[in-house]
Formats: structure tokens, C-alpha cells, sequence
């Protein structure tokens, strides 16, 4: 007669397809926010590379470029070693910091758009709604976290085909925002059009 050991309590079917989905849930708006995170970057790498390259950038630009060049390159940082972590580190401190950068492109855009026609209050723009994106995802995981019933969710594995839908849609969807700020940058700008990349003179020896 055979004995059926059981290492710990069996959890309901409704119970594991509850924490699947959930747990899907979490992993997708923590992809979200790692894409707007990459997104939001590069777009204060632009912004900086509008003000340091400016043709009468005096010393207020070239240090509000710096400062920009140093937050991009930070949160690109933050944002790689949160999804590695499978967590938004310090997410706190972060959407502290994301709220007052959140104000400072506010300013910068306003203060751009009164100095006559530019793509830098395009680029702030941008980087300000990817800010605020990342914001709201932190401030969902945190509310999930406080949840009550995350202590039965905690074990589940998310479901790989969904969670690459919600990559997909998430990585379009930031795409379509940051490119616009991206493009009207002065690095946008002097950026080497698809299809025409390649070694000097390649072409041209093709054609004798």
C-alpha cells in the first residue's frame, strides 16, 4: 500500500491561476517601466546633447546639460539594474527624484517654447511623459505590494506568452513616445538616416 507524502500545503487550482495572473501582472508593469525607463534616458541623453551643442549655449546650458547628461545616464543605470533585480530599486528615492525631474522639464519646456521655436521643449515634453509613466508603474507595483493577498501570489510564475505581449506592447508604445523627443534633438538631428550607414568609398567602387 503506497503512502502519499506531501511536503506542505496544496493550494486551490482558482488560487494558482489567481497568482499566474497576478503575477504576470507585476512582471508586465515592471517590463512597462523598464521600457520607459530606457526611453525616458535617452531622451535627457538628447536634451543634453541639444544643450551642450547649441550654438549660443552659454554656461547656464552647458551646465543644465551636464546635469541632464548625468540624469540620463543615471536612470539608464537605474533602470537596467532594476529589471536585473526583477524589482524597481529604491523605488522611493526614485519617484521622488522622477517627480522633481518631472518639474524641471516642465520649466525647461516652458522656458524653451518662450525662446522661440525649438525641439528641446519637444525633448522635455517627451522626457516628461516618460517620467511620469515610470511613476505611475512604481506606484502600482507599490500598492500590489501592500496587498494583503501577495503572500499567495508570491510562488507563482508568470505566463511567458503574455508577459511577451505585454513586452511587445509596451516597447511600441514607449518607442512611439521617445522618438519624436529623440528626433527633435540636436543628435536627431545630425543622425545618419537609415539605410545610408557603411564605409566610405563602398559604394562608389561598386559603380565603376
Amino acid at each position: 500500500m503506497k503512502t502519499l507524502v506531501t511536503t506542505g500545503p496544496v493550494q486551490p487550482e482558482t488560487t494558482v491561476t489567481a497568482g499566474r495572473t497576478q503575477g504576470t501582472t507585476a512582471a508586465a508593469v515592471l517590463l512597462f517601466a523598464g521600457f520607459a525607463g530606457f526611453g525616458a534616458g535617452a531622451v535627457n541623453l538628447a536634451a543634453a546633447s541639444s544643450l551642450l551643442l547649441s550654438p549660443a549655449a552659454g554656461g547656464f546650458a552647458v551646465a543644465g546639460g551636464v546635469v541632464e547628461g548625468i540624469w540620463g545616464t543615471s536612470l539608464l543605470a537605474w533602470t537596467v539594474l532594476s529589471l536585473r533585480r526583477g524589482r524597481l530599486l529604491r523605488a522611493g528615492a526614485a519617484t521622488a527624484l522622477l517627480l522633481g525631474a518631472s518639474l524641471v522639464h516642465v520649466a525647461s519646456a516652458v522656458a524653451a517654447m518662450a525662446a522661440g521655436p525649438s525641439g528641446l521643449a519637444l525633448s522635455h515634453l517627451t522626457a516628461l511623459l516618460l517620467s511620469l509613466m515610470i511613476v505611475a508603474a512604481a506606484g502600482w507595483l507599490k500598492r500590489r505590494s501592500d496587498d494583503a493577498l501577495v503572500d499567495t501570489e508570491v510562488a507563482a510564475q508568470p505566463r511567458a506568452g503574455r508577459l511577451l505581449l505585454a513586452a511587445f506592447a509596451s516597447s511600441v508604445l514607449v518607442a512611439g513616445i521617445a522618438t519624436p523627443g529623440l528626433a527633435a534633438s540636436t543628435a536627431g538631428q545630425y543622425a545618419v538616416p537609415h539605410g545610408e550607414h557603411g564605409l566610405p568609398g563602398v559604394g562608389s567602387h561598386h559603380n565603376h
